[in-house]
């Protein structure tokens, strides 16, 4: 996991969820040149390709140093801001077995 700085994170703790949303909003913004609501389903409104949503995979787990894979992979989990913000909340916590990238 990295800080806002993006320095890797020392403390190995999740991070904050308004963290989290605040720079995915940031990505997605500077990615789709579109403002956008945490719960809005970025699918439903024609924010998001397949393609798009890989590359919301590989940002997530470079950002906050996650593996995702398998069921985490369902679309889901990336429909919202406020989805992606609980996955990296999972994924970051302390003592999980699954999602940290080398553990």
């Amino acid at each position: 996991m990295t800080t806002t700085s993006g320095r890797p994170d020392p403390t190995g703790t999740a991070p904050a969820a308004d963290e989290v949303a605040e720079e995915l909003l940031a990505f997605l913004t500077d990615r789709t040149k579109t403002i956008w609501e945490r719960d809005q389903d970025l699918f439903a409104v024609g924010g998001m390709s397949s393609l798009f949503a890989m590359q919301l995979v590989v940002h997530l787990e470079k950002t906050y140093s996650l593996v995702i894979s398998g069921a985490d992979l369902m679309l889901d989990n990336f429909r919202t801001v406020d989805a992606m913000v609980r996955l990296v909340g999972r994924l970051a916590a302390p003592g999980e077995a699954t999602g940290h990238a080398g553990g």
